[in-house]
């Protein structure tokens, strides 16, 4: 008699899940790791070629395309059917190793079945676990289940930074169509339905240089970036009157902050560097003109002030509904891989708003390690076992959405 808490899984299923190779995933996350891809470097070839090599010698259709020299996004397709199929997202550059590791970060270690080294979590193990599944899913039919569409992965460039990568691969002419997209960033199994977006808004002030015994004969920049600084501690109040159950509001942060010439100058220039998170439906760009109407209308780029406000970066967010199909799927996959899951939203971003908006596939975040306590720090691991999991999550969402008899 079977366990009660056992999972009610097909033949199909059972005989896939066995086909999921720890020793495998083990192996290309380690090979990952140990070529390095730090971003800001621009060094994500190395590792795109380990996963080239891994997706062609199972069988994978690959193509490479070079969106910046020497910084290839990789798509690796499952070929199967002519429906609708599955995507699968991930980014090959990792944050700088910083300082404070116990050990070399682009040697993996193996302590007590936790990998230790930059980019185990965020994200390469998620990439092998994906590749495992993929692997799994090309032996359906040893079952007696079809894929009515591919499954595909897509490893873009620069997701640290600028996210180049991904506004690449969404500018291209689509081939095909997707049920939907899982992001294997780490989200501890949980899945993300809904991500926050992230933009750069930047701000000169120029003023007069006046001596500092007579103020009134400058224009002090320094006082005109206060007094936007203040409009934004206020509209940050005013977007936390009206939380979103998901995702909560838009967050304003002013992260940097330079000028002056001198203490017995008046300030003749000052610059804002200012972090705005983003709700799904909002455009940053409508922002900052918001914000530059504000100025104008308290009279703050007048009298010998001037003020240029710029959007240097955007990422989208998205939500996707509750029971949406991909969503519900997912949380059946990884609770029968053996996990304990729940549906919420993140107030990170990722590229898969860019795949929601541009692309208009639904898209969630589902991925093994965790991104609070594991990721973008000294001895960054994630445990084998979750990598194993994940692989197995994906492997049953790939049937359940794809499979026919």
């Amino acid at each position: 008699m079977s366990d009660a808490s056992e999972p009610d899984l097909s033949r199909a299923e059972r005989g896939v899940l066995d086909l999921i190779d720890e020793t495998a995933i083990v192996a290309l996350t380690t090979a990952l790791v140990e070529a390095p891809s730090e971003n800001p470097g621009g060094t994500e070839a190395a590792a795109v070629d380990v996963l080239e090599k891994a997706c062609l010698s199972l069988g994978l259709a690959v193509e490479t395309h070079e969106v910046a020299p020497a910084r290839p996004n990789l798509v690796a397709t499952l070929p199967a059917g002519g429906g609708p199929g599955l995507m699968f997202l991930g980014h090959s550059d990792v944050v700088p190793a910083g300082p404070n590791w116990t050990g070399d970060p682009y040697r993996v270690r193996d302590h007590d079945g936790l990998l230790i080294g930059r980019g185990t979590t965020d994200m390469k193990g998620g990439l092998a676990s994906v590749v495992a599944a993929m692997s799994a899913l090309s032996r359906a039919g040893d079952f007696g289940v079809e894929l009515s569409g591919p499954v595909r992965l897509v490893c873009t460039v620069d997701e640290e930074e600028h996210g180049i990568g991904v506004r690449d691969h969404v500018s291209r002419p689509a081939d095909h169509e997707f049920l939907g997209c899982v992001v294997a960033e780490p989200t501890n199994m949980q899945v993300v339905r809904g991500c926050r977006g992230a933009s750069y808004i930047e701000i000169d002030v120029t003023g007069r240089a006046a001596h500092s015994g007579r103020p009134a004969d400058g224009r002090s920049a320094i006082n005109a970036a206060a007094a936007i600084v203040e409009i934004i501690r206020a509209d940050q109040e005013r977007l936390a009157g009206s939380a979103d159950d998901l995702l909560g509001y838009g967050t304003w942060n002013v992260g940097t902050i330079a000028g002056g010439q001198g203490i017995s100058v008046v300030a003749p220039n000052c610059s804002l560097g200012i972090d705005r998170r983003l709700m799904p439906d909002e455009d940053p760009h409508a922002i900052a003109e918001q914000l530059r109407k504000t100025i104008r209308d308290r009279q703050i780029d007048t009298d010998g002030i001037t003020v240029d406000v710029r959007v240097t970066m955007e990422m989208p967010g998205f939500a996707t509904a509750a029971d949406h199909p991909l969503v519900t799927t997912a949380v059946g996959a990884v609770t029968d891989a053996g996990a304990a899951t729940s549906v919420g939203g993140w107030s990170a971003a990722c590229d898969g708003g860019f795949v929601s908006r541009d692309l208009g596939i639904p898209s969630i975040v589902l991925g093994p390690g965790n991104i609070n306590t594991e990721a973008h720090q000294p001895d960054e691991s994630v445990a084998v076992a979750d990598l194993v999991t994940a692989a197995k999550a994906y492997a049953l969402a790939g049937l359940r959405m794809l499979g026919r008899p």
